[in-house]
């Protein structure tokens, strides 16, 4: 009885369609809504694992002092370079030029690559700005029939099927069935990887304008035919690893192998342009800087020396007995293959000349070194900032690595006018007893004052990270347990809304059934009308056919009758008499010739 008044309600209903359509819709953004709190779950996770991580706070100390460093060597370059640079001051470091999806991701632009700098920053704001939803309705479903035409349109130039992608089958492009309803067995154009999830795709949204994203959605490789209206709607924008079982046929298996693979190499082809670009800006900003190669090399190597210094330092840190002798070590490590290359690639000199150079740059690094308690005493305000800082409820809201960047800052920046000034000049006055060093380089300075700024630089930047270490040692703890909350309260979120997804899928289920006993119940309508008339006309044919055959039995005996009647022949009885001794003798006859044969 509850299934025939559920039947009866949903034929009340004008459009059961319109219905369902809603509740797609809510689950699509209800599931756009999980991933993205998926996503903040395990940058959270991430986030953790980075709080006391000496590999995270040396790419944090990396960045400060390259930063010190160009905005030095800016300085020195001038207003003229700096209007020549399109009004940024110099930075040749790989994130500045070189845009990656990670980056991207975490609204990190490119902004020396003058190549797509705007590019890139319309990219990311609709990434950041504009739904699926709206992206979809503007730009992939207007060029959807450059690809691949409607079913309906095929219907009514008397095309009645088409192959499905899934299955191998034809499926008909009637959309509509008799009863004005949407037909779920029609033929839809099919997105083999959805179009959200190509949307939400930061590479291909990186690398692609608009109209570029879309052609990658519909593009053949991807929008490769139909499948079924049911289907299609039960796909809906879910990933492989979240379809129902039963649609993974092996022709669907084939089609997301190939459409993987068409959008593995889109997202190469962008990410490969975008890092051509990339190398080509770096190469053309240090041309800037005195139009020769020398600078191009220079910075290389200085950018080469300040990656091996912090690997020295994580490594340091990862040590389990940590002695400033040890550090000097290994710093001394990192500055000897670097002036190993500047012999091989930017002046041939003695070996006499690298160990004045090295000299004149160790002697200072030790001497600061064994200041190191006293910078840091008389740095002690910046120390307490930091702490501060970083204890500040409303800073520990930030990802970890803008926090360790900023209290990197407070902290370099103090040490920095304490001790590495005082250090760049006494190894800039040092180096400049060595001739080729103290050759002045247009826009740039001398080598000896470039490696002054770099190492004083440097210094400050490990000595501020020794610092900072021991700050996060501090509050490392309760650090790690705030995130641990944040990560438990995102959790609760996912599960408030996989739960509202598996209502609406629930609801969705309802509908379906309801729709499904609807159609069932119109076609056992249908067959009963059929039955009925048939049985109907089984009986006027019956009765006709009766009186046909009553007629005919009639007509027939009539003839019969008149037949014998115009045919019979009189005989008389002495007629009969004759014939029967007729009869007889024969009979006689036959008795004797048997006898006489036996």
């Amino acid at each position: 009885m509850k299934s025939e008044n559920a039947i009866l309600n949903i034929e009340e209903l004008e459009n059961l369609n319109e219905n369902l359509s809603y509740l797609d819709e809510l689950e699509n953004e209800l599931q756009e809504k999980l991933d993205f709190e998926i996503s903040e779950f395990d940058f959270l996770k991430e986030e953790k694992e980075k709080i006391g991580s000496p590999e995270a706070l040396g790419e944090t100390i990396k960045g400060v002092i390259w930063e010190q460093v160009m905005n030095q060597v800016a300085t020195v370059a001038g207003e003229d370079f700096i209007k020549e640079n399109g009004g940024m001051t110099l930075d040749l470091r790989d994130e500045a030029h070189i845009q990656t999806s990670e980056n991207f991701e975490n609204g990190k632009i490119a902004k020396h690559n003058y190549i797509s700098k705007e590019k890139l920053e319309k990219n990311y704001d609709r990434y950041q700005n504009t739904s699926h939803k709206d992206f979809r309705e503007e730009y992939v479903n207007p060029g959807m029939d450059k690809t691949l035409r409607r079913a309906g349109d095929l219907n009514k130039e008397g095309i009645e099927t088409v192959t499905d992608i899934y299955t191998g089958r034809q499926i008909s492009t009637k959309t509509k069935l008799e009863n004005g309803k949407n037909n779920p067995e029609a033929a839809q154009r099919e997105h083999v990887i959805a179009s959200a999830e190509i949307y939400k795709n930061p590479s291909l949204q990186m690398a692609n304008d608009n109209e570029e994203l879309a052609a990658v959605i519909n593009d053949p490789e991807n929008l490769q035919g139909y499948t079924t209206a049911e289907r299609n709607n039960r796909k809906s924008d879910n990933s492989a690893d979240k379809m129902e079982e039963r649609d993974k046929t092996e022709h669907w298996k084939k089609a997301n192998k190939k459409a993987e693979d068409f959008v593995n190499k889109k997202e190469k082809e962008g990410e490969e342009r975008l890092k051509e670009e990339g190398r080509k800006t770096q190469r053309a900003e240090a041309f800037k800087i005195g139009g020769k190669a020398l600078r191009t090399a220079i910075i290389s190597l200085l950018a080469e020396l300040l990656k091996n210094i912090i690997s020295k330092l994580v490594k340091w840190f990862r040590t389990a007995k940590r002695t400033f002798k040890t550090l000097v070590e290994y710093i001394k490590e990192a500055i000897s293959s670097f002036l190993d290359k500047i012999k091989t690639h930017i002046v041939n000199a003695g070996n006499g000349v690298i160990t004045t150079i090295a000299s004149s740059i160790f002697g200072p690094i030790v001497g600061i070194f064994k200041k190191l308690w006293m910078i840091l005493k008389q740095g002690w305000k910046s120390l307490k900032e930091a702490f501060n800082y970083m204890r500040n409820p409303e800073n520990r809201k930030k990802p970890i690595g803008i926090l360790l960047l900023e209290v990197g800052k407070i902290v370099i920046a103090s040490l920095s006018a304490i001790g590495a000034i005082v250090l760049g000049e006494v190894i800039e006055k040092a180096l400049m007893t060595v001739p080729f060093l103290a050759i002045e380089i247009p826009l740039l300075g001398s080598l000896a004052n470039i490696i002054g700024i770099f190492m004083g630089a440097s210094i400050s930047g490990v000595i501020g990270a020794i610092a900072i270490n021991y700050i996060q040692s501090k509050l490392e703890k309760k650090l790690k347990n705030e995130t641990l909350f944040k990560q438990i309260d995102k959790g609760n979120e996912i599960l408030v809304t996989q739960a509202k997804i598996q209502k609406v899928r629930e609801e969705k289920l309802v509908f379906t059934k309801v729709q499904t006993a609807s159609n069932i119940k119109d076609r056992h309508d249908k067959l009963s009308e059929y039955i009925e008339e048939n049985e109907k006309n089984i009986e006027e044919k019956k009765e006709i056919l009766e009186n046909e055959l009553e007629e005919y039995t009639k007509n027939t005996n009539k003839n019969l009758e008149k037949y014998i009647e115009d045919n019979s022949i009189a005989i008389s009885d002495e007629e009969i008499e004759k014939q029967k001794k007729k009869e007889e003798e024969f009979d006689n006859m036959d008795s004797l010739l048997n006898g006489l044969f036996d």
